[in-house]
């Protein structure tokens, strides 16, 4: 299969690859059943580096595109599911409920340097970052502590307008559409400041999230690391096997 990396793109070498192998995969080109090319060969055969290309098979992976069994390989998966997702952030989620109108209150706003948020988005150590932490509430219930890390392209955002509007609203009125991230949801104790401001006692726990977010292109739009109040939060997911 023909691949093109573009190295003086902006756009991640793997994602690069990872979008054209997904194309080959839903549209056919690569069938369901069809032996999938070993990393070692691919790597070896565009020049690229061994974890680059681990990392591309690996989102096709994620996406239930390729199927990986040990012994056997990697194979495109019997059935192909491709659906773009709409990313809402909370407050987008309670404006749609329509029941409370949500409020927001910043904490904290001010240009940082984080590796672990630059490393998130795939961005260098020392970039500076906007970052920003709000507390949500719908009413005068609290929900969720929001810290959320942003590239210097969105570094205009302002505490004003994080307490007048939700995050992606103010992404997306700046040509922002992120349509792909990586997520990852959990359980934990409280911090002490997470009890404080969620007003949590005893052994309550939170859930918390993480997520990166990527436009189109690949280019990084946001990093959060939020907690919520578990009894006033739950996720719900469709799965759909036809």
């Amino acid at each position: 299969m023909d691949v093109v990396i573009d190295r003086a793109s902006p756009v991640p070498l793997y994602h690069q690859l990872a979008e054209q192998l997904t194309a080959a995969v839903v549209s056919g080109r690569l069938e369901p059943g069809d032996p999938f090319e070993n990393e070692l060969a691919m790597a070896d055969r565009l020049g690229l580096s061994r974890p680059t290309v681990r990392r591309a098979i690996q989102e096709l992976v994620a996406q239930g595109l390729l199927l990986r069994r040990r012994g056997l390989g990697t194979t495109v998966a019997q059935r192909q599911i491709h659906r773009r997702v709409g990313l809402t952030s909370l407050y987008d989620d309670l404006r749609a409920q329509g029941d409370t109108e949500p409020t927001t209150t910043v904490l904290h706003h001010a240009v940082v340097e984080n590796e672990v948020a630059a490393r998130a988005l795939d961005l260098p150590p020392g970039t500076p970052l906007l970052e920003i932490g709000r507390l949500r509430r719908a009413g005068s219930t609290p929900l969720a502590l929001l810290r959320n890390w942003l590239p210097p392209a969105y570094s205009d955002l302002t505490a004003a307008d994080l307490e007048q509007d939700g995050l992606y609203a103010l992404l997306r009125a700046r040509g922002a559409r992120p349509v792909v991230a990586h997520q990852r949801i959990g359980a934990r104790s409280p911090t002490t400041a997470e009890r404080r401001h969620l007003g949590l006692r005893g052994s309550q726990p939170v859930l918390t999230m993480t997520r990166s977010a990527f436009d189109a292109q690949g280019s990084p739009v946001e990093y959060g690391d939020h907690s919520y109040r578990a009894q006033d939060y739950a996720i719900e997911v469709m799965l759909d096997e036809r």
